[in-house]
């Protein structure tokens, strides 16, 4: 041990080991605290690890969202940890209506919570502010569809302090569908504050379908310029939100949707005293502007409108979805719309009134092209009106006026166009009703309808109408004027006058859609019957057609045609033809002089009443009844004949004419059209005042009179008479009888028309100084074959 240990004194000995222990003590208790605080520092730094990570557990998260609803924000919060520079962060923050959790309002991604932590011992209110930084606020999307636009608010950044009952944002800013939206405010939120009513499920579905619309509606825009800006400001109490004042501004360039783009747009609203005021609403685009406003007051539920534009309208309806409004229409240049008027949005239908002017210039509409159009116009949802409506097109314009409401229907028309030019326009009937005219000249219309509805059945009214040279139905006509008359589903025409180059026609006629028929009434002309005819109706054409007349007949005509396929038609027509007509009769046209009668006309039926002429200087009178069914061709008649020229008759029909004599008789047939093999018919024939053997048929028998009785010859028989019918295209008799003053003949047999062939019998009887030899006579009976033009008669006995 060394000397200087040992020789220390007591005391110091002591001295030295105390300090060596305290010393060592000493250090010791620094390692310690050294320890302690590496090993705070270790669980710090754990725990912060842990709550930046992992969370803070379900008491923190219950008493942050307790701490937000005290603020007037019901929420739910999934995950809340700690940043080193943000302190406490909410992740996955649920909103929901106040005192109702069933359903998120939105969900935000992240915010941050500045916290008084001296307060959150205390057990007092500790939340002083929100900040979010690039937040995502997604809001619900009611109808479950993965591919419906989501409604959401990316890049969201926010500043919300909570001062003591009151709720301030000092910045709110993000964007909405690729509209930046910046919002500043302050509400009143009471320590007391309990929401009235809780909002129901049915009304919350309507609000996120109606926030999916409106960002299913932005998307559509593609912003060329940038993204739009909005910004609102706000203030008032949570209590009373309906008294709030929010004013609102957007702006916006080249903003395109579809192929349309607008050029600017700048709008304004303010929401305060319980009223909505769209102040300014203005756009531009390529044709003109568009600027408007309106306000409605929550209270009454009205408002009212003002608006005016000159834009490409058309191409703002399609871009919106509503160019089915417009699809028909092609605009040369922007049309002019003033528009003012107000609303009221009560249940369950919601009413409106509008007045204004409507002005286009150039534009088609269903391939017709007009020059422009310009009216004024009312409107209220029950009643309609239409003031000063001018409509130009190229052959004219329409001046009219259109009267709409309850119980009142009223239509004036002033027009100068070419109806053929709206024919695209018409319904199918009409379309073919108009296309069967050729207006070289626009026609001049006049109409005053009215009556207790737009139903065209329901109209009465009057006007008139007057037309130059015009062709209907390919019958051209120089002229037609006539008073209208609308009633009943029927338009007529009165005190009409039509003149053509051969004469005029006059009376009424009415065309009856409903029944579908068209009336006349007196209607009397010196035209053509072949062109009325078609006028009228042409399926009676071929009625008419046979009746040739060589002058133009005057008729007159009353009575009722139908037309598809209804069967009402009665129509009589007088005829009265001085110049006579040509009538095709068994192929051979007969020449009639003045001839006179009536005409009835029914369902596949023609009927001839009462016709008298005249025909080779005789008289003839007729009737008949004739089927015009296409099925059945069958036709009756009867003929009276008296004193006609028998020779130019039996050349017409037999080509010999040296026959002498007038013919006189009846004649009752019937046949189908023109087959003369089917007539069948019977009638009696007098030949008088001639010479019976100048018939080539019956000249050879002169010869034979010559020798049974000298002298006689061809100087005798100056009349013969027959009974007959016609079947199978022979004439057969039993009745023949020739009368002379020295002798008479009788006979019978067949004349075969068709054939061209004779087989007859006849017996010489005599009269006069003769009659003693009868007995003899009747030895003489002869034998008539062969041809009508040159017959072999031979004795029967000799």
């Amino acid at each position: 041990m060394p000397q200087s240990v040992i020789d220390l004194p007591p005391r110091r000995k002591i001295a030295r080991s105390f300090y060596r222990r305290w010393t060592w003590r000493r250090q010791l208790a620094a390692s310690g605290r050294r320890l302690f605080v590496l090993a705070l520092i270790a669980l710090l730094l754990w725990g912060g690890w842990y709550l930046a990570n992992k969370g803070f557990g379900r008491q923190w998260r219950t008493t942050v969202a307790d701490e937000l609803r005290k603020r007037g924000i019901e929420a739910s919060v999934r995950r809340l940890t700690v940043d080193p520079f943000r302190g406490l962060v909410a992740q996955d923050v649920r909103i929901y209506e106040f005192g109702n959790r069933d359903k998120p309002l939105a969900v935000i991604s992240e915010l941050s919570l500045d916290i008084n932590y001296a307060a959150l011992l205390h057990r007092q209110p500790f939340l002083n502010a929100i900040d979010l930084r690039n937040a995502e606020v997604t809001f619900p999307n009611p109808g479950g569809d993965p591919k419906a636009p989501r409604a959401n608010l990316q890049n969201f950044r926010a500043h919300v302090y909570f001062p003591p009952e009151q709720i301030y944002i000092s910045q709110a800013e993000g964007i909405f569908c690729g509209v930046r939206v910046s919002a500043t405010g302050q509400l009143l939120k009471r320590e007391d504050y309990q929401p009235e009513r809780v909002v129901s499920e049915e009304e919350w579905r309507k609000r996120w379908q109606m926030l999916q619309r409106v960002a299913a509606e932005l998307q559509a825009f593609r912003f060329a310029g940038g993204p739009p800006t909005l910004q609102v400001t706000f203030s008032g109490d949570v209590a009373q939100m309906e008294n709030a004042r929010i004013t609102a501004t957007l702006r916006g360039d080249r903003l395109e949707r579809g192929g349309y783009e607008i050029k600017t747009l700048e709008a304004a609203a303010e929401w305060s005293e319980q009223r909505l005021r769209l102040t300014k609403w203005e756009w531009s685009d390529q044709g003109g502007e568009f600027s408007g406003r309106a306000s409605w007051n929550l209270a009454d539920r009205r408002g009212d409108f003002q608006l005016r534009s000159s834009i490409l309208a058309k191409d703002a309806l399609v871009a919106v979805g509503l160019g089915k409004f417009l699809a028909d229409a092609t605009f040369a240049s922007s049309p002019q719309i003033e528009l003012a008027g107000s609303f009221e949005l009560t249940e369950p239908t919601p009413r409106w009134s509008v007045t204004g002017h409507v002005a286009l210039g150039n534009f088609t509409y269903k391939a017709v092209s007009l020059l422009g159009l310009s009216a004024d116009l009312s409107w209220d949802g029950e009643r309609t009106m239409l003031r000063e409506v001018r409509l130009r097109h190229e052959t004219g314009e329409v001046l009219a006026n259109y009267l709409d409401t309850p119980g009142d229907f009223r239509l004036t028309i002033d027009s100068s166009v070419n109806p053929a030019a709206f024919r695209s326009l018409a319904s199918d009937d009409l379309e073919k009703f108009l296309g069967q005219w050729e207006w070289p000249r626009s026609p001049t219309v006049r109409l005053n309808i009215h009556g207790s509805s737009r139903d065209p059945e329901q109209w009465i009214g009057d006007g008139t109408v007057a037309l130059t040279r015009t062709r209907f139905r390919g019958v051209w006509l120089e002229s037609l004027n006539a008073a209208l008359r609308f009633e009943n589903k029927a338009i007529t025409f009165e005190d009409l006058r039509v003149t053509r180059p051969e004469g005029t026609g006059t009376g009424a006629f009415t065309y009856d859609y409903g029944k579908r028929e068209v009336r006349l009434r007196d209607v009397k002309t010196t035209l053509r019957p072949t062109d009325v005819i078609y006028w009228i109706e042409p399926k009676l054409f071929k009625i008419v057609a046979p009746y040739k007349f060589r002058a133009v007949p005057h008729l007159t005509a009353n009575g009722v045609v139908q037309y598809r396929g209804n069967e009402n038609t009665h129509l009589e027509i007088e005829i009265d033809a001085p110049g006579g007509l040509d009538y095709v009769f068994l192929g051979k046209t007969l020449p009639f002089g003045k001839t006179r009668g009536d005409l009835l006309i029914t369902d596949d039926r023609v009927q001839l009443l009462g016709i008298e002429g005249t025909l080779f200087d005789g008289k003839v009178q007729l009737g008949a009844d004739i089927s015009t069914a296409k099925t059945d061709k069958s036709f009756t008649a009867k003929v009276a004949v008296e004193g006609i020229d028998f020779p130019r008759l039996t050349d017409l029909y037999f080509k010999y004419e040296t026959s002498h004599g007038q013919l006189s008789g009846t004649y009752d047939f019937q046949g189908v059209g023109d087959e003369a093999k089917l007539m069948r018919g019977a009638g009696k024939i007098r030949i008088s005042n001639g010479d019976v053997f100048a018939i080539p048929v019956l000249g050879p028998l002169s010869g034979f009179v010559a020798e049974i009785l000298p002298g006689a010859g061809y100087s005798v028989a100056k009349e013969a008479t027959a009974i007959f019918t016609i079947k199978d295209g022979v004439i057969h008799t039993d009745d023949f009888k020739v009368s002379g003053k020295l002798f008479g003949m009788v006979g019978h047999g067949d004349i075969r028309f068709l054939e061209n062939r004779l087989d007859f019998d006849v017996r010489i009887n005599a009269s006069g100084p003769g009659i003693i030899l009868t007995p003899v006579y009747q030895l003489f009976e002869y034998k008539g074959e062969g041809s009508l033009t040159k017959p072999n008669w031979h004795p029967k006995r000799f």
